[in-house]
């Protein structure tokens, strides 16, 4: 049983689309509803892209970088607060998180396919070279 957990495990966090598309699939099943279906399945498949692109970054470089990525969060959730502060004049929480999580969501899943992309093509180069 725990192999099995395992090994689902490893492929959602090395194919993080697969969890995007599961999630939706089944938040598609129970709500019946497209946007709430592919809100739920963005903000439950976050946390797995940005383990993917801490990942991906051991696998290419060898060392980890989690500060790099924390201090990106840190960033970002900063430039959301103030950013709200600015256009509301207070602080929402609920909707700086919001904010905040889906700002991630869209950094990390770039950063998934650029460095995926990135990390072929280092492969590639250094088995020709």
């Amino acid at each position: 049983m725990s192999n099995i957990f395992a090994s689902l495990l490893a492929t959602v966090v090395s194919i993080p689309v697969l969890a995007l598309l599961l999630f939706y699939t089944l938040a598609r099943f129970v709500t019946k509803s497209n946007r709430r279906s592919f809100h739920f399945a963005i903000d439950s498949s976050t946390i797995i892209f940005i383990i993917s692109v801490h990942f991906l970054i051991i696998i290419i470089w060898q060392q980890s970088m989690l500060w790099i990525i924390l201090t990106v969060l840190l960033g970002v959730a900063t430039l959301m607060v103030i950013g709200n502060y600015l256009i509301k004049e207070e602080i929402n929480v609920k909707r700086v998180f919001k904010g905040f999580w889906r700002v991630n969501f869209l950094l990390f899943f770039f950063s998934y396919f650029f460095l995926s992309i990135f990390g072929v093509m280092k492969r590639l180069y250094e088995a020709f070279v």
